[in-house]
């Protein structure tokens, strides 16, 4: 927790055309916090109109890049994907260099991967992008389950409503777990999901290429076999070394962590639609026993088969 001093400043870099959603979440978390502990300023590369994603519907901010050389905690919301402004990046580097905490929510993390913010660090964006991230930024270690990654002075959160989550992470860091959840309450949401909790994506969603379409969909329909990367291999007619590669490169995962994220999403969903008992769901989705269902729930949920089930069965 940081320590109470003066008002936190907050910097929302709007980089055009900007994800409205993304820009509107971090500026009412942060804007109307309501005691005073923080100010949140929207900012663009100059203060003016704005372009966003959505056709008809722009944006106007205040103020320019000053914005972010004042601020203690900068934000980049999502941005439609290509080159950033230079200036921005520019910006980023300083405020990052100076010591003020750097944070991105879905693609805004290719802004702060430009800027080589992320070499050399874990980070995350919307499932859809993860393997275009770690394509273009290899010094990157793109996680691409979790919901938010918290690295010191740069985080980064998954797509969307992932950035609520972080945001409301943040206020738990800077003023407790008691700020957060009353933050929380008056937005009338949930307290924020753990980040090592995954992203609510099938398992397998993000677009394999021609290589790997059919390795991928065999393994999704013999998730009860005790399949390994060996297997995998086997079925695509490859070498290990060459198919952890396609992975990498298509993906932006590992043979073996795509394994264990089917076999969960898999597990996640015969939780959320019946009443099997975990052992039995263990069984079927090949992750072998009880116990190892827990483990993996544990580190990439951080929670257990039965308390998921109580949160996400359909009623």
């Amino acid at each position: 927790m940081r320590e109470e001093s003066a008002i936190h400043r907050v910097a929302v870099l709007a980089l055009p055309p900007v994800v409205a959603f993304d820009a509107a979440i971090a500026t009412q978390v942060f804007g109307h916090e309501g005691h005073g502990r923080y100010e949140a300023v929207l900012c663009s590369l100059r203060a003016g109109p704005v372009p966003t994603t959505t056709p008809g519907f722009g944006i106007t901010v205040a103020a320019g890049l000053e914005a972010v050389a004042a601020a203690d905690t900068v934000i980049v919301p999502g941005f439609r994907r290509g080159p950033a402004p230079a200036a921005a990046l520019d910006a980023l580097r300083a405020a990052h260099q100076r010591g003020a905490r750097i944070v991105s929510i879905c693609s805004g993390a290719f802004a702060l991967a430009q800027a080589g913010l992320l070499d050399g660090r874990r980070a995350t964006t919307h499932w859809a992008h993860a393997g275009d991230l770690a394509r273009e930024h290899p010094a990157v270690y793109v996680d691409p389950a979790v919901l938010y990654v918290d690295e010191g002075t740069v985080l980064t959160s998954a797509g969307l409503a992932a950035g609520l989550d972080l945001c409301l992470y943040l206020i738990g860091l800077d003023h407790g777990q008691s700020a957060a959840i009353q933050r929380a309450r008056h937005m009338v949401t949930a307290l924020h999901r753990a980040g090592g909790q995954a992203q609510y994506s099938l398992a397998g969603a993000t677009a394999a290429g021609e290589r790997l379409t059919s390795v991928t969909q065999w393994a999704l329909a013999n998730l009860h076999q005790p399949i390994t990367v060996a297997d995998l291999a086997r079925q695509a007619m490859q070498s290990t070394r060459t198919l952890s590669r396609a992975f990498a490169t298509e993906l932006g995962t590992s043979p073996r962590a795509w394994l264990i994220a089917a076999r969960l999403r898999e597990a996640c969903t015969l939780l959320e639609t019946g009443d099997l008992t975990v052992e039995e769901i263990a069984r079927r989705t090949g992750l072998g026993s009880a116990a190892n269902l827990r483990l993996q729930f544990r580190r990439t949920y951080a929670t257990t088969p039965l308390a998921y089930r109580s949160a996400f069965q359909r009623r």
